[in-house]
């Protein structure tokens, strides 16, 4: 393997090894959020990837620097998903054979675009909860058999691949004015950030995690990379422990923000890029779209790019993304109702509680024996979030004891 400290970054020669395996994304301009944010808003589709993410970008241009020794005992890699399927296709395309490690949560989408890129090539190893996890274990089995490993974000080359986004989108729009990246190793953001400050420096650089997983964030709070105890796995192409050395030296002298996005938040955009825009992106490719609620004052009037670095969705996940849509946007709501010791007190509940637009979408009882007076498990539905204080008004009105659990972790997790 090369000297990593031997390395310099030069993303724009990284594009000419490049352009005859990548596919040149489109930067699309989006009337909708144009509209909706008084400003131009332009979308880099690294949805539209050959592999359906940016990682093929930092995967190709380090395996492509390995000499035919290497590539002939094979290589190594750990991904929560995208970076495997960018590994899965340079191995398919250089000939060389890879052992693959992810996490065991992975989206069963992304496990089998991955053996399907690598056409043979590959053999999938799920191992771990998280991504930390199957890193763990890929670099023990990298150490055992003496191979080279190919990680997600932290090294120069893969950087340096990753910022032939930065290149592409400085062709497309020479005079942008803000760019907005997903973060989670820290690989697009430091490649992007790189190769933008050299070329057009007072660009707007603004990073985004999902607030369940501030790894970066942190690390900028703690002025170097940090080990997060517990994060939260659900925006899995970016969630991860800890930011990566290099990326970290990077990203701090380049990116001027890092903005925390809710993952209610990002489930939200990601419905409505494909409601509305016809664009299927996965949790970490809708992070810079979500944002711009965020930096909404600091974009008027500015050309602004967001980065949407993958589309790698799996349709199973729809229920779950939709429903953490509505607890974000205070639609849904999950309650443990005692109802009165009465008769008619469930009728009275429908009549006199309930608002013309509420719906009841989930009811049971907590305990089966006692349905007369025993407490209920009430999920409702509402069409406005205004509505919450008058239903919740209702309840005590008609002397309903309630408790919401949308609030309460430990109480939500036991009974959702």
């Amino acid at each position: 393997m090369l000297l990593e400290e031997d390395l310099k970054i030069d993303s724009a020669a990284a594009l000419e090894r490049l352009k005859s395996v990548v596919k040149r994304t489109p930067l699309e301009y989006n009337a909708r959020l144009s509209e909706k944010y008084q400003c131009e808003i332009y979308l880099k589709r690294e949805d539209l990837q050959i592999v359906r993410s940016y990682k093929l970008r930092g995967a190709y241009n380090l395996i492509s620097h390995l000499n035919q020794a290497q590539l002939d005992k094979g290589i190594v890699c750990a991904s929560a998903g995208n970076h495997a399927q960018g590994v899965a296709y340079s191995c398919n395309k250089l000939g060389t054979n890879g052992m693959i490690f992810m996490p065991e949560i992975t989206p069963k989408q992304k496990v089998n675009q991955t053996k399907m890129f690598g056409n043979g090539h590959v053999e999938v190893v799920l191992t771990g909860d998280t991504f930390d996890d199957c890193l763990r274990e890929a670099l023990i089995y990298t150490e055992k058999n003496g191979m080279a490993f190919i990680p997600p974000f932290d090294h120069p080359l893969v950087i340096e691949g990753q910022g032939t986004v930065g290149v592409e989108i400085l062709q497309q729009l020479p005079d942008t004015d803000v760019v907005i990246m997903p973060v989670g190793g820290g690989g697009l953001s430091a490649g992007i950030g790189h190769y933008v400050r050299q070329v057009k420096p007072d660009t707007l650089l603004i990073g985004t995690e999902p607030e369940g997983a501030p790894s970066m964030y942190e690390a900028f709070r703690n002025q170097q990379p940090t080990t997060l105890n517990h994060i939260n796995k659900f925006v899995d192409g970016a969630s991860v422990k800890r930011v990566g050395n290099f990326t970290y030296q990077i990203c701090k002298d380049v990116l001027d923000e890092m903005l925390l996005i809710p993952e209610g938040k990002v489930c939200t955009t990601i419905l409505k890029l494909y409601n509305d825009d016809a664009i299927v992106a996965e949790p970490a490719g809708a992070l810079s779209v979500s944002a711009l609620d965020f930096c909404k004052k600091q974009i008027i009037g500015k050309k602004v790019v967001c980065v949407l670095s993958g589309g790698n969705n799996d349709i199973d996940r729809l229920q779950e993304i939709k429903e953490r849509s509505l607890l974000y946007e205070g639609l849904k709501h999950y309650f443990i109702i005692r109802f009165p010791q009465r008769p008619g007190a469930l009728r009275l509940f429908a009549n006199k509680v309930l608002g013309p637009n509420d719906d009841i979408t989930r009811f049971e009882f907590v305990k089966k024996t006692e349905r007369e007076s025993g407490p209920a498990l009430v999920c409702i539905e509402l069409k406005d979030r205004e509505d919450y204080t008058a239903l919740t008004n209702r309840m005590k009105e008609n002397r309903f004891d309630y408790k919401e659990l949308n609030n309460d972790d430990n109480l939500f997790e036991y009974f959702i």
